[in-house]
């Protein structure tokens, strides 16, 4: 576990990842993407018929998170982490195509994990509870896809120094099985 943050812009390569490890403090810049359950659901159906996704995944990390509406004058409003476990049945099909992390908060199932091993991809865990804190690294966000549902659409978000930790790693580290 290194002592000082790593810092990271995205998009995330094979030797970004693989200098990881679990319990490693990370301060991440650049472009990441929300998508909760719903919209999970919507890119797994597009993968499952051929379809075109409205984002390419590779090299890019999805933040679990569905933020609060701005309040004037901000760019975003309250943005913390939502459970991960919710996303387990979606993730490693998407991470098979090459997307390069995920964010969110709680374990993950032994499926992801392997995915993430087999992939090259860590997961990284935000505070919950510190939405508004978050939501101030959070420069731009702006609606990719599924407007319609709401706090739940994907969005694109340009980020300065995110702080995240290293949840589990491509080595098989996990800070929740200590």
């Amino acid at each position: 576990m290194n002592e000082q943050p790593i810092r990271l812009t995205t998009p995330l390569s094979d030797d970004d990842i693989m200098r990881l490890h679990a319990g490693d403090a990370v301060l991440l810049s650049g472009v990441i993407y929300t998508a909760r359950d719903a919209a999970h659901k919507r890119l797994i159906e597009l993968i499952e018929h051929g379809k075109e996704l409205p984002l390419d995944v590779r090299g890019q990390v999805i933040y679990y998170c569905g933020p609060t509406p701005a309040r004037p004058g901000q760019v975003i409003g309250s943005a913390g982490p939502t459970s991960s476990y919710r996303m387990d049945p979606r993730t490693p099909q998407l991470i098979a195509l090459g997307l390069k992390g995920t964010i969110g908060k709680g374990p993950r199932s032994e499926g992801v994990k392997q995915a993430l091993r087999e992939h090259k991809a860590p997961y990284f865990a935000a505070i919950g509870g510190a939405g508004a804190l978050l939501a101030q690294t959070i420069k731009s966000a702006q609606v990719m896809a599924y407007e319609e549902l709401g706090p739940e659409a994907i969005r694109r978000l340009e980020v300065v120094e995110f702080p995240l930790h290293v949840a589990c790693d491509c080595h098989g580290g996990d800070v929740y099985s200590r």
